[in-house]
């Protein structure tokens, strides 16, 4: 038996709840509102609550249409580590593909780039568990995968869930593309983020559904993204840039051919 949801009511609630926050930052950043100093600096600073729109929705609409089963059955979801062999594809898929792609740049031809997070190999593993908690997975991945990605599924094949999770999750970004930021993404076309999301969010949709519908496993190959993105300066190579998404695309075919767009898995759909 399917359990109630509404994916919609989690897209509305997510996007009011960041967007209340980020509209408001790019705003000041376009000089458009000339904001109180406290208000910009609480919006330009770390404490800004925007990020977490997709948990919140999710617990929200989890908590509407299932309760408080729902909620505990959902944040369980995240403690699920028991990965088996998934373990290893999760934490060193996005490493080789992401900094394979730098390398193979500067093989072509590409100028070596600086490595600042390589300078301090001690700051890798705090920087991991920043980005973990704080730096999107724990954030996002209860909301795209744990509640928009496994309801899409139960109305259409799981690869065209994963594809409409992907894309609300780039389109989500909207507003930090007009406020100054470090990321290459912000620097670079839209298209770029929504392509780079629909991709991964397809990769890790394979992980959720390959580890029996683990939050945490979603949590872990984000923060696996996330990190790689910090250590390997990819994408400031426009070369490197477009082999990365070529990997991106031939790994999404071979989750395809080997394990088909119904599921994402080898196990039959009942």
């Amino acid at each position: 038996m399917k359990s109630k949801s509404n994916v919609w009511v989690f897209v509305l609630i997510t996007f009011a709840f960041s967007w209340l926050f980020w509209i408001p930052d790019a705003l000041i950043a376009q000089h458009i509102w000339n904001a109180p100093e406290g208000v910009k600096t609480f919006l330009a600073g770390p404490f800004n609550l925007g990020p977490w729109g997709p948990l919140v929705g999710a617990i929200l609409v989890t908590l509407i249409y299932q309760g408080d089963a729902g909620v505990k059955a959902l944040l369980k979801r995240g403690l699920m580590a028991r990965l088996g062999k998934w373990w290893w594809i999760i934490l060193l898929l996005f490493p080789v593909l992401i900094g394979g792609s730098l390398a193979l740049a500067i093989l072509f031809g590409d100028p070596a780039p600086e490595f600042p997070a390589l300078a301090q190999p001690i700051g890798l593993p705090i920087a991991f568990v920043v980005i973990f908690f704080f730096g999107g997975p724990l954030q996002e991945e209860f909301g795209w995968r744990g509640y928009a990605f496994e309801n899409l599924r139960n109305k259409y094949d799981a690869l065209t869930a994963a594809i409409i999770a992907g894309l609300m999750w780039g389109l989500w970004h909207l507003p930090l593309f007009f406020v100054p930021r470090q990321e290459y993404y912000y620097n670079r076309p839209v298209w770029g983020l929504l392509l780079t999301t629909v991709l991964v969010g397809i990769i890790l949709a394979w992980f959720y559904a390959n580890t029996k519908g683990s939050i945490f496993a979603a949590m872990l190959g984000h923060t696996m993204f996330n990190w790689s993105n910090y250590v390997f300066p990819t994408l400031g190579s426009d070369v490197a840039a477009l082999i990365l998404f070529g990997f991106y695309f031939l790994v999404v075919a071979y989750i395809i051919w080997q394990y088909g767009r119904k599921t994402l898995t080898k196990v039959k759909a009942a």
